[in-house]
């Protein structure tokens, strides 16, 4: 009988990054891959081997998923569309997400986890709410079809987890979109007291592959995943701005105004300040209270270690 596999979709993703090499160190299969790769390209050098393999098959393509969770104990649903067209964000992030499920449920699969968002709520403001105590009201079509998919997998049995600001290595949009904010709009907007709940991309991959690994499958439901100690907006920038070299914010000005500069960059500007200018900080202590992973370093020490990867990328960016 060939050994029960762990199949991971977006391993390949901002979060996958992170959390296929901590699968891969910990499931070792002396009889052939433990760990299998859901992907729609060609396999690259370091994607087989060493108890990794992949598979080719597509969430936009259904009929490419056949087969994908035989001999399957556990999903790791990583995947997601975020942005394109709502007729794309749909099709990827609901109907490919039930097609999975559906042969998950073939293949006889026994545990899914799935990594959501807090997006899913909407726009706040959300102070220390826990699971189950926040209304969901989506405002894009990326948030809308996530929730859609994700009470596909809650429906199936399976388990949510839900970031809101994830930061670290391999980061394309929570800090260089604050970087793109503070040229744009280079002050302290309302004092920059919200709260935000953040949690770093190697500790978010902890928890992921510890849900993943358990002996028993998690119970169904959503859980928040955040460091339980909130960052102000002020902190947040003052640290990013300390560790990557950047001038700190100047001045007060009001969020009208604020909101007024950005309309001169066209549509969707607006959008980054609106995120980070309201309260949105989660209870996490359904998370952290059934896990062996700690939160780990509060924010300012954290964001050191990963800095110097965003000083670098950002050097390399247009």
């Amino acid at each position: 009988m060939s050994p029960e596999r762990i199949l991971v979709t977006g391993g390949t993703g901002f979060i996958g990054s992170h959390v296929v090499p901590l699968l891969r160190a910990a499931c070792p299969a002396p009889h052939g891959p433990a760990l299998r790769l859901l992907t729609h390209r060609r396999p690259g050098p370091g994607d087989t081997g060493a108890g990794l393999e992949s598979v080719h098959g597509d969430l936009a393509d259904p009929a490419s998923l056949h087969g994908v969770c035989d001999g399957v104990g556990t999903v790791l649903h990583l995947a997601a569309r975020v942005g394109g067209t709502p007729e794309e964000c749909r099709t990827v992030n609901e109907e490919g997400t039930r097609a999975l499920l559906a042969e998950a449920e073939r293949a006889g699969v026994r545990r899914i986890v799935q990594l959501g968002t807090a997006a899913v709520y909407g726009d706040g403001p959300h102070r220390g709410e826990r699971e189950g105590r926040i209304a969901e009201a989506p405002v894009s079509p990326t948030s809308e079809t996530r929730l859609a998919g994700e009470r596909q997998v809650l429906a199936a049995g399976g388990t949510v987890v839900r970031p809101f600001l994830v930061y670290g290595e391999g980061d394309t949009w929570v800090v260089p979109g604050l970087v793109q904010l503070l040229r744009r709009v280079p002050y302290w907007v309302d004092g920059a007291g919200s709260r935000l709940s953040l949690i770093s991309a190697p500790v978010l991959a902890r928890v992921l592959a510890e849900l993943a690994l358990a002996p028993e499958a998690p119970a169904s439901g959503v859980l928040h995943a955040a460091h339980p100690e909130p960052v102000t907006l002020r902190e947040l920038l003052t640290t990013v701005c300390g560790a990557l070299d950047l001038p700190l914010p100047g001045g007060e000005i009001t969020l009208d105004e604020a909101l007024a500069r950005l309309d001169a960059h066209g549509p969707g500007a607006r959008r980054p300040l609106a995120l980070v200018t309201v309260d949105r900080w989660y209870d996490t202590s359904a998370l952290w209270s059934r896990l062996t992973t700690t939160p780990g370093a509060a924010f300012p020490v954290a964001f050191k270690e990963c800095a110097p990867w965003y000083r670098r990328a950002l050097a390399d960016a247009p």
